[in-house]
This record gives structure tokens, C-alpha cells and sequence, in this order.
């Protein structure tokens, strides 16, 4: 007999049950708050995860009930069969080797809504008319940049400037700016896509530095612009005093004029954003520090016309219309439903919410831009969300949905790196970023508060979390276990790992193959260059098992500072016991020590950091069918989500499910801890 016949999960990736209890007991989580009081779950809220602490297995873990071991994905990327330098996009439920939860619930006659669970949800692996799922909406989708037509964008408007100048995002690190002041307004005059990498799902990267990998994340590139500001000319009407500038969109293919316009006090306060100066009424008109949503502008995008919605704020304007700072969202293409199953449900969404909103992802470096940009956007993201699922459950009469929601962790990774690592950071600034992630932490009880209405509905909530985020205490890290591509410090310092040189022995960025004998890559991950599997291969299978005790060894030995940096070490058919391992791994897997990890990615599940964080994820229920402020002594794991969602629907339990039913905070069970 089933305990509940609706159910909503709404996964918050990120979220750090250490942190979520501080901030509860000050009395800032009054929705968080409401689920707590209302439900079951462990007196810390903790959720036990399995490694790799990495957002993708950790969600498939949590719909399947089976562990990476079983199901396969271990990682955002998958090793390249043939080349040991080269990993591919791994985002696709196609490689998931075990049967999610939504597929039995759908099979079942349950209404079933999938939205943006990243790792094993799209393409939909089920054509059960029940199930319904949408992708590409956040972060951490298969090819979530799949609606971009173009990036973030910032752009100085000048007085004093005698040119318009654009510099794409894929250049911002060579200084060199690209000028067209003389191209038409629409003109093609380069291939955009070229710049901008197109649509490659492949990554080679090798890692000499910190900012090559993960804490590269604050060098997020933009487009910038700089434009004179001149008077107003040629326009079809444009007031005698307005002023005028050029945006550049498109990647460079198109520039849309824009009017500086006075008030009836006679000062520069407003931005007209215009199509072209032949158009009496404007796209839009700004004034500084109002937050525009939902901006429609026509865009080329691989020399197709597309129209693309993006989010606009005029930061700055000086009285006398002498200076403008304009920023931009990217930009969406408004037709793109190609994440959303049935097509018919992007529709439904844009002609009742509203179009997708983009997400940012810059900002981390400058406070003033995390206060004035990338907190309104996810803000205004977490809303636009709230506001949809609420709207499809109560239209379409869905009876499970699995939610995901990504602004934690995408702010998180830039807040706790700066509030702790940035070696300019003084005592002011550490205390302004963490304050920062307070506030995405409120913003975060905001968002869930939306859908406390259910538990009066006699839904069965559940709120967990992948992962918690941190930064550990240590200052200095060891540069290995990465997950941006080979890093090659330490396993060359243990000789495992070969660079080229130049003529003057120096390092280039470019491994040495025939000397090569294994590579660390994609983060706690360390392959072999073995004969016959690889055409670089080096590595006679006949010694591989001596020289995985003697990279374990090394690894083990490996000191920083003083201190060993390893927590464990295994072979690959060892870390079965993990519930990790398997084809989809390196020969050798490994985890950093408490303390020199980087946010999570590297460290077991239980590590612990800066400013009473952690790597743990959370996990809280609440409504029908769970006993009410109940606090269990059971040691809940992820894998026990999907079976204990299974009995309580009454539906069979997920093929490869290997969790147990969490029985103990069941209403109708008779246990006690």
C-alpha cells in the first residue's frame, strides 16, 4: 500500500547540511526551517554520498539508487578510448547503466516531470507518454550552453574613446582588441564560431598551474566593448541633446545603437537600446541599476537570424552623458526547445512564465559585480524557476517531480575560493565574501519557500544535495587532482609524467609519450600508457600491477610542506568497496587529504573545512507518509533515495537499485534507533 501518491524532490546542488544547520540555528532559514520542524532526518542533516564527490554520479546515484561502480558515470567527462590527453562530455543518460526512478514511476501511470537533473536524465531513456523532461536550462546540462547565441558581455562607453573596439571572450587573454568601427550594422565580417570554439564536447587541457584548472574558475572570460560616445546623428528621431553609443552583438557581427537620454532636470539617467537608428520606438530603455529581464534583440548565430533573449543593467551613467557601463546577460535563442520533452512544454513555459532566463558565469573576482550582477541573476534565475514549476505542477497534475537547481554551487565555487585563497584578500573582503554566501544561502530558503504550500497538500517533499562545497584551511594545494584535464606537477615530480622541453629546458605545455608512463586526469583519476590499449603506450600490461603499487607508493609518500596530501590510495578493482571503480575509471584512483583539497571534487565525502563547511550533501523530509520531527541515529545515503521513494509510491524498485529503504522515517514503520 502506497504511504504517499505525490512527491516533489527538489535537489539544491551544493548545499552543505553544516552550514545550512549554522545558519539555522541564527534563525535565517525560516523555510528550511518549516521542512525541519515538519519532517525526519538525521540531527545534522547530513546525507552520506559515495566518491567521487562529483556533481554528475551524484545525482545519478540519488534517481537510480545505484552507486558509480554500477551505473558508470564517475565524472563530468569520460577518458577518450585512444588518447590519454583528451577526455569527452559526459553528460548523456546514454552512458548510464542503470534504471532511474522516473522511468519506473512513469511506467507505473504517475505523471512524472524530469527537470535538469545533471547526469542521467536527457535524452529521456523512457517514451512512456507519463514522462515528461526538461534539460539546458542551468549549469551542469549536456551542452547547457545549448540555447547561447552569445555570452556575458560588458561594455564602457566613453567620451574620450576614438574607436569601437570588441574583444570576444575566446581572446581576452592575448590583450589584443579587435576594431570595427567601420563595419555596417549588419554586416558579416568574421566567422564567429571559430573564435568561440563552436560546439565542441571534447576537452585537452594539460595543468602547470593552479589557474589552469579548477581555481582558473575566477578567469571566466566576457565579451568586452568600448565604444566613443558621440552626439546623436542621423537618427530618425532622436531629442536634440541625446547622445549616442554602440553596443556590439553578435560576436562581432552586428553593433546596435544606443541613445543617452536626459531627464527633466536636465541630466544623462537613461540608455535607449535600438535595432537601428532608422526606428522611432527603442528595444528597450534602462535606467541605471534597473535590472531589465527578458530583453528580445534579433542576433546572427552561425549566419542564421535568430531572436534571443538576455538580461540587461546599465551599471554606470555619468550626469553629463560622458560615461556609460552597460552590462549584458548572454543571450538565448527565444525558438530553442530542443531540451524540453514534449516540445509542447517549452510553449507552455514561455507563454505563461516566461522565457528561459540566463544563468551568469562571471563575476567572482569583483564583489561589486557579485552584489550588482550575478546575485540579481540567479535571484532572478531561482524565481523564474520557482515560478514554473509551480505553475506546470498545479497545470499539468504531475504527481512526482525531481527538481535541480545549481545557484549554490555556482556561486559557491567562486565565494568560498575568494573568501579564503585570493592572496590579496584582506580580513574586510573575507568577511564581505562570506557574506556573500550567506546570502546565497538566503536566497536559496527564498526558492524552497515557494513550495511549503505542498506539505498543506498532502504532497512528500524531500530536499538533499549532491554535495556541500568548501575551501579548505590550507593555503597552498598540491597540483594534482583536478578535474580540467592532466595535471602533470606532482606526477612529474614522482617521475610517473614527462614534459617536452625547449631548447633551453624549459617545460613546455605538451607531454612526453615516449617517456610518459602514466597520467593524473580528470580529478583522483590516474591512467596507465600501456601497451596495446593506448597508440601512445609505453607500459607492458606484464608490469602494470608493479607499477600501480609503486604510483600508490609515490602518491602516499608525497609530501607539501611537510605533510602528506593523500588521504587513500587504490587500484581500481579495489575501490569496489567505495562503490567506485569500474571501466569508467583510471587504473589508480585517489583522494586528498582534509585540508589541501580544492571544494570537492578531490576529497572524500566526509571532509570537513573553512568557516564550518563541508563536503557532506544534506538531506531533509518532510509531508505524507514521514513522521513529523523525527530525528533518526540511521546513517541515511544517497543510494536509499530512490528505494525509499519506491516503496512509499508502491512502485518496484529501479533494476540495478543497490540502496535500502530508510525505513525509519517512514509513519507507518514501527522502528526506533
Amino acid at each position: 500500500m502506497a504511504l504517499t501518491d505525490k512527491v516533489l524532490l527538489l535537489g539544491v546542488d551544493g548545499l552543505d547540511p553544516k552550514l545550512t544547520s549554522k545558519f539555522l540555528k541564527e534563525g535565517k532559514l525560516p523555510n528550511i526551517k518549516k521542512f525541519v520542524d515538519a519532517g525526519a532526518q538525521r540531527e545534522n542533516l547530513q546525507l552520506i554520498c559515495t566518491p567521487p564527490t562529483i556533481t554528475p554520479p551524484l545525482w545519478t546515484t540519488l534517481a537510480t539508487g545505484a552507486l558509480p561502480v554500477t551505473h558508470g558515470i564517475t565524472c563530468f567527462w569520460r577518458q577518450d578510448p585512444v588518447h590519454l590527453d583528451t577526455a569527452g562530455y559526459n553528460l548523456d543518460s546514454r552512458l548510464c547503466h542503470a534504471e532511474a526512478l522516473w522511468n519506473v514511476t512513469a511506467e507505473a501511470g504517475m505523471k512524472t516531470l524530469v527537470w535538469h537533473w545533471p547526469g542521467s536524465s536527457w535524452p529521456p531513456t523512457s517514451d512512456n507518454p507519463n514522462l515528461h523532461v526538461v534539460d539546458g536550462t542551468q549549469p551542469a546540462a549536456p551542452n547547457s550552453g545549448v540555447a547561447k547565441v552569445e555570452g556575458e558581455k560588458m561594455v564602457l562607453a566613453k567620451a574620450t574613446l576614438k574607436e569601437v573596439q570588441f574583444k570576444p571572450a575566446a581572446t581576452t587573454n592575448t590583450g589584443a582588441g579587435c576594431v570595427i568601427e567601420d563595419i555596417p550594422e549588419t554586416e558579416d565580417t568574421f566567422d564567429a564560431n571559430s573564435v568561440l570554439g563552436g560546439d565542441a564536447m571534447s576537452m585537452r587541457n594539460i595543468i602547470l598551474k593552479q589557474s589552469d584548472g579548477e581555481d582558473g574558475i575566477e578567469d571566466v572570460a566576457i565579451d568586452l566593448c568600448n565604444s566613443p560616445i558621440k552626439d546623436a546623428t542621423g537618427w530618425a528621431d532622436a531629442p536634440a541633446d541625446a547622445k549616442e553609443f554602440y553596443v556590439v552583438t553578435s560576436s562581432g557581427l552586428v553593433r546596435r545603437p544606443c541613445l543617452i537620454l536626459k531627464n527633466e532636470e536636465g541630466k544623462y539617467d537613461r540608455v535607449a537600446y535600438y535595432h537601428s537608428k532608422k526606428d522611432v520606438e527603442p528595444i528597450v530603455v534602462l535606467k541605471k541599476d534597473e535590472y531589465k529581464m527578458g530583453v528580445v534583440d534579433e542576433m546572427i548565430y552561425k549566419e542564421e537570424k535568430v531572436m534571443a533573449s538576455r538580461n540587461m543593467m546599465v551599471m554606470d551613467i555619468a550626469e553629463d552623458g560622458s560615461f556609460v557601463r552597460f552590462w549584458m546577460s548572454k543571450a538565448f535563442d527565444v525558438a530553442h526547445d530542443t531540451m524540453f520533452h514534449p516540445k509542447s512544454l517549452y510553449k507552455q513555459i514561455v507563454d505563461n512564465v516566461g522565457y528561459v532566463p540566463p544563468t551568469p558565469t562571471f563575476g567572482g573576482k569583483n564583489l561589486e559585480i557579485v552584489n550588482r550582477i550575478m546575485m540579481p541573476t540567479w535571484d532572478h534565475y531561482c524565481q523564474w524557476q520557482a515560478d514554473t514549476l509551480n505553475y506546470l505542477i498545479d497545470e499539468n497534475k504531475y504527481d512526482v517531480v525531481f527538481s535541480h537547481i545549481h545557484n549554490v554551487d555556482a556561486q559557491g565555487h567562486m565565494f568560498w575560493y575568494y573568501g579564503k585563497n585570493r592572496p590579496v584578500m584582506n580580513k574586510l573582503e573575507e568577511e564581505e565574501y562570506q557574506a556573500a554566501m550567506e546570502e546565497v544561502y538566503l536566497q536559496t530558503d527564498r526558492y524552497l519557500g515557494r513550495f511549503t504550500h505542498y506539505l498543506d497538500e498532502g504532497w512528500t517533499i524531500m530536499i538533499f544535495s549532491d554535495h556541500g562545497l568548501l575551501t579548505p584551511e590550507e593555503e597552498e594545494k598540491p597540483l594534482i587532482g583536478d578535474a580540467f584535464g592532466c595535471n602533470v606537477m606532482v606526477m612529474q615530480e614522482l617521475g610517473f609524467t614527462i614534459l617536452k622541453k625547449d631548447e633551453n629546458g624549459n617545460n613546455l605545455k605538451e607531454i612526453d609519450w615516449e617517456k610518459t608512463r602514466a597520467v593524473a586526469t580528470r580529478g583522483g583519476q590516474i591512467y596507465i600508457n600501456l601497451k596495446g590499449k593506448y597508440p601512445t603506450g609505453i607500459v607492458d600490461p606484464a608490469d602494470k600491477y608493479e607499477l600501480e603499487r609503486e604510483i600508490i607508493d609515490g602518491l602516499y609518500n608525497y609530501r607539501l610542506n611537510g605533510k602528506r596530501v593523500i588521504a587513500v590510495a587504490m587500484r581500481n578493482k579495489d575501490a569496489m568497496v567505495l562503490g567506485t571503480g569500474g571501466p569508467q575509471c583510471g587504473d589508480v584512483l585517489y583522494w586528498l587529504e582534509e585540508g589541501v583539497n580544492r571544494l570537492h571534487g578531490d576529497a572524500l565525502p566526509m571532509v570537513e573545512g573553512y568557516k564550518e563547511t563541508s563536503v557532506s550533501p544534506i538531506f531533509i523530509a518532510a509531508g505524507k507518509g514521514l513522521k513529523k520531527g523525527y530525528k533518526s541515529q540511521r546513517i541515511i545515503r544517497q543510494a536509499d533515495m530512490a528505494p525509499t521513494l519506491a516503496h512509499m509510491l508502491d512502485v518496484r524498485m529501479p533494476k540495478q537499485c543497490e540502496g535500502a529503504v530508510i525505513y525509519q522515517i517512514l509513519e507507518d514503520a514501527d522502528y526506533v534507533d
